[in-house]
């Protein structure tokens, strides 16, 4: 289910080679972009103009999501405008990323869904799994390497940094990286490493701006280890309540759950701000079944997601859009932080390496941070 930080991202993945498939995509020229066949085994290619794309998914009428609720990253909007411009009615069934994997796996037979959105990790397991079909989009060129599969199998449509959340009235010089965090007097609230992902994500994110990557964890390990030495880490949960009680002080969180809450609880109460020195950047990505009862409205879905106007949707529920290029009106530019506190932000290059790294990682907390909390 969607909470908080969503889906797990990075946690208990094998990545295995990835499955060659027919790629669909425009001409060389990237007019037009185009359309696989229907997703069923077998299939041939079929290459189609936006034109064509949309009239076939408007015969189709419909396109069913896994993993992509209205109230999360203001999916809303995104279905709605589907409706509204191409009469494309929508449901959708919350799950994990896993989940959605499972469910194209498990319906292969009689395939209920059409598209899911999960955690970057996750993208390349479906690919192994043989269950998505690719599909490049007519946006294909702006999308960063490290955000897509190179067939299109899947494409991120949105990201995530680790990011510092300070209440303001408890912190009146809200730090802005590691070093002031290293040099403050508050309690720091890093989340439950040993299984969650955005705890284990700020591990790398400190790592990173240390100059590890998930190779080398150990300078995020150390900086930790310091902090629990201090006694400066909480092991309070940083919930939505504690933060409305006044119990959290300073956490660290993905920037689209502390923006959110920052506007929840109150603007001019708490500050985000992304380490100076460096942090993580991932994303979540739409892969389409391969078995998809609606292809031609899934590729439809995944070509608004990654228009102007479906990364603006996105952007409106705090979710950075994966298209530098997109303007965004003020009022929306304003929900989120602007494009130079990313400047330091590196995306896991390996993320097999991050696999390994991360089944380690709950014994490293234990012996080496924990240890100082009890």
């Amino acid at each position: 289910m969607k909470y908080g930080v969503k889906k797990t991202l990075a946690l208990g993945l094998v990545l295995c080679l990835f499955m060659l498939a027919l790629v669909a995509c425009g001409d060389a020229s990237g007019n037009t972009p185009a359309a696989s066949a229907d997703g069923n085994a077998g299939a041939p290619a079929e290459e189609l103009t936006l034109a064509e794309l949309e009239a076939k998914a408007k015969e189709e009428g419909s396109v069913v999501s896994v993993g992509m609720p209205d109230t999360w990253a203001n999916w809303k909007d995104t279905w709605e405008d589907l409706k509204s411009k191409y009469g494309l009615e929508h449901s959708d069934t919350d799950m994990s990323s896993a989940d959605e994997i499972n469910k194209f796996e498990a319906e292969k037979n009689k395939p209920t869904a059409d598209i899911g959105d999960v955690g970057i990790a996750f993208g390349p397991v479906a690919v192994d799994r043989g269950v998505t079909q690719p599909y490049k989009t007519s946006y294909w060129d702006e999308i960063p390497d490290w955000a897509k599969d190179a067939d299109g199998h899947w494409i991120v449509g949105y990201q995530g940094s680790i990011s510092i959340f300070t209440n303001t009235d408890l912190v009146k010089s809200p730090p802005q990286s590691w070093e002031d965090m290293k040099n403050g007097d508050y309690k720091i609230i890093v989340g439950d490493v040993t299984k969650a992902a955005q705890a284990q994500m700020a591990v790398l994110a400190a790592a990173i701006a240390f100059g590890g990557d998930e190779t080398n964890l150990e300078p995020g390990i150390a900086y930790f280890e310091e902090l629990a030495k201090q006694g400066r880490l909480s092991n309070a949960e940083a919930s939505l309540a504690n933060m409305e009680k006044g119990e959290v002080e300073v956490t660290l969180l993905w920037d689209f759950n502390a923006l959110n809450f920052k506007d929840q609880l109150g603007p001019d109460k708490f500050n985000v701000a992304i380490p100076e020195e460096g942090s993580v950047v991932s994303g979540y990505a739409t892969i389409i079944n391969k078995y998809a009862p609606h292809p031609h409205a899934a590729k439809l879905a995944r070509e608004y997601i990654l228009s102007d106007e479906g990364q603006i949707n996105l952007a409106k529920g705090y979710a950075r859009p994966i298209r530098d290029s997109v303007k965004l009106p003020e009022d929306v530019a304003a929900k989120l932080l602007p494009a130079e506190a990313y400047t330091s932000v590196k995306p896991v290059g390996d993320y097999q390496a991050w696999e390994e790294a991360a089944k380690k990682l709950p014994q490293l907390w234990q012996e080496r941070v924990l240890v100082h909390m009890n």
